[in-house]
């Protein structure tokens, strides 16, 4: 009972939502009309370049980088693992301590399989809030013990902030503790367990907005997409794409 109270509270922990301050700015995209990379990005992407940061890969390559917001586990993560090595995909994991939580067998899963394993914060909070270096490097560092203590194996460097909010303060802080923050090209409203997309829908946006250099933000705990994942792969495997983890990108493929 004690382990179901601990696992229930870090998942209303993670519903809760972030809530902005004066200095933190939101991460969004606005889709080009006409299917190509996104027309408009921000907040602000003067202040993003400045920094360590990736958000889109190379234009003239056509590879998507898969990468899903992991908050906790269930069957529909497994299916999207199931899925993902179906295909040979190699996907990037932004993890929160739950994870292991919930099924330490999943996690270490994820690392076997050959996903790269990005750190989502310890407790999924605003960190566009934090103004001290040293609660950043607390937040991440904890994430990182924590899944290096339960599966043994290590976080990359790839930091992806809650609901992408981030300020200036924290892209400087993840820089200068060698993290780069990684944010997103496409993303859609998936994350809601009791408000899923139509599969149709759902296939319709991600097929009709795919881009080169396109990183794809999906929750792997989504019903929609451990439905509709193999479809998708294959529909843009057949229009000629490729899929990579972040840390490949600006690697130039030996394809």
């Amino acid at each position: 009972m004690k382990k179901l109270c601990a696992l229930l509270g870090a998942f209303f922990v993670l519903l809760q939502p972030v809530n902005a301050s004066a200095s933190t700015e939101n991460w969004y995209v606005k889709q080009s009309p006409d299917g190509g990379r996104p027309a408009v990005m921000g907040g602000n992407t003067a202040t993003v370049d400045r920094y360590d940061t990736l958000y889109l890969g190379d234009e003239n390559e056509k590879t998507i980088y898969l990468t899903f917001d992991a908050g906790y586990v269930n069957e529909n993560v497994i299916s999207v693992l199931d899925t993902l090595k179906k295909h040979g995909v190699r996907a990037t994991f932004f993890v929160l301590p739950a994870v292991a939580d919930y099924n330490l067998e999943v996690a270490k899963r994820m690392v076997e399989d050959g996903h790269l394993i990005g750190n989502h914060s310890a407790s999924h909070r605003n960190m566009g809030t934090l103004k001290d270096k040293a609660e950043v490097e607390k937040e991440l560092s904890a994430a990182e013990e924590h899944f290096l203590g339960a599966t043994g194996a290590e976080m990359s460097k790839f930091f992806r902030p809650p609901e992408g909010a981030f300020s200036e303060d924290l892209l400087k802080y993840c820089t200068e503790l060698g993290y780069t923050t990684v944010f997103w090209s496409f993303a859609y409203a998936d994350w809601d367990n009791g408000a899923q997309p139509n599969c149709e829908d759902a296939k319709e946006k991600i097929l009709s907005t795919a881009h080169n250099g396109e990183i794809m933000l999906l929750h792997p705990n989504s019903a929609t997409n451990a439905a509709i994942l193999d479809e998708v792969i294959t529909a843009l495997e057949e229009e000629g794409y490729r899929f990579d983890t972040v840390d490949n990108i600006g690697v130039k493929s030996e394809e």
